[in-house]
C-alpha cells in the first residue's frame, strides 16, 4: 500500500498539510524592531527623568549629607553601601532620602539580600511598592522603622 493511501494517526498531519503550516506566515512572538526601539527610547528617557529629579544629589551634596568625603561617597556605591546612578557623563547622581538614618543603615543589607550593588536595581526595588510590605515601598517601610520586614521581602525577591 502506498503511504499516501496509510491512514494517519490521531494528532499526525499529512505531508501536504505539515508543508501547507510550513508556508503560512506565522505571527512572531518577539516585539518589531520599531517597537523595540520605541521601548528601549522610552527607558532611557524615564532614566533621564529620574537622573534629574529634584531628589537626586551629586556626590558633593551626598558627602555633606553623609558627613563625609565625596571619594568615600564613590567607594560606598562601588560597594553597594550606598545607591548611585552613573550619568552618561562624569559623576553620580543619588537620591538624598537614601541618607535618612534608618534608610542609610538598611542600603547594604538590602543590596546583600538582592545579590547586586547596581543602582538602577536597588533604587527600582526601593520605590516599588511591595505586596509583602501592605503596598509600600522599601523605603517608606524602613522609615517606618520596618527593616526586618524589607530585608525578609528583599531575600525573597
Amino acid at each position: 500500500m502506498p503511504t499516501a493511501d496509510l491512514p494517519l494517526l490521531p494528532g499526525q498531519r499529512s505531508a501536504r498539510a505539515t508543508r501547507a503550516a510550513a508556508s503560512t506566515p506565522q505571527a512572531s512572538p518577539y516585539a518589531s524592531r520599531d517597537a523595540t526601539a520605541a521601548l528601549l527610547a522610552a527607558g532611557q528617557q524615564a532614566r533621564l527623568q529620574r537622573l534629574q529629579a529634584p531628589d537626586m544629589v551629586g556626590t558633593t551634596e551626598a558627602a555633606r549629607l553623609a558627613g563625609t568625603t565625596r571619594a568615600s561617597i564613590v567607594a560606598w556605591i562601588g560597594a553597594g553601601r550606598c545607591i548611585g546612578l552613573a550619568r552618561a557623563q562624569r559623576g553620580w547622581r543619588l537620591p538624598a532620602w537614601q541618607f535618612h538614618p534608618a534608610v542609610f543603615e538598611a542600603v547594604a543589607p538590602v543590596a546583600q539580600a538582592l545579590g547586586t550593588h547596581d543602582g538602577w536595581a536597588l533604587l527600582q526595588f526601593m520605590e516599588t511598592p511591595h505586596g509583602g510590605l501592605g503596598g509600600l515601598t522599601p523605603r517608606q517601610a524602613l522609615e517606618q522603622g520596618r527593616r526586618e520586614r524589607v530585608l525578609a521581602v528583599a531575600a525573597s525577591h
